[in-house]
């Protein structure tokens, strides 16, 4: 079961959805003070397909990877550029904090497995260098 919280028309409700069932229950009560729209018995939207891991390493021997689950907020570095041991590579945004996530050792980027933007997971890769 996973839980949501949807807004319609400014009134939020909590919904709880079971995956296997396809079965919807309805909310409690709503958070604002607001008559419950009534729930039609249609099948909620499949929830999104995880994006699949980005690529493991195959243009550069040497991973960089989210230490955090979050968003990517800034690159650094550009593919080609030469970077030194504690260089920031990729800046991911969690909790309201940016995180640099920095080269590991001496190298060249080969790759940059992400853009601004993108929702990572801990452990995705978001670099690599040679």
């Amino acid at each position: 079961m996973k839980n949501y919280t949807i807004t319609v028309n400014g009134t939020s409700y909590d919904v709880t959805v079971e995956e296997a069932g396809a079965q919807v229950s309805a909310p409690a009560a709503p958070r604002a003070a607001a008559p419950a729209p009534a729930v039609q018995a249609a099948a909620p939207a499949p929830a999104p397909a995880a994006a699949p891991k980005k690529a493991s390493g195959a243009a550069g021997g040497v991973k960089i990877e989210a230490g955090a689950a979050g968003k990517v907020f800034k690159i650094e570095a550009k593919v080609g550029d030469a970077v030194k041991a504690g260089d920031p590579v990729v800046i991911i945004e969690a909790m309201k904090m940016e995180i640099p996530m920095v080269a590991p050792k001496d190298g060249t980027v080969a790759s940059i497995d992400c853009t601004v933007g993108d929702g990572v997971e801990a452990g995705d890769v978001l670099a690599t260098l040679n």
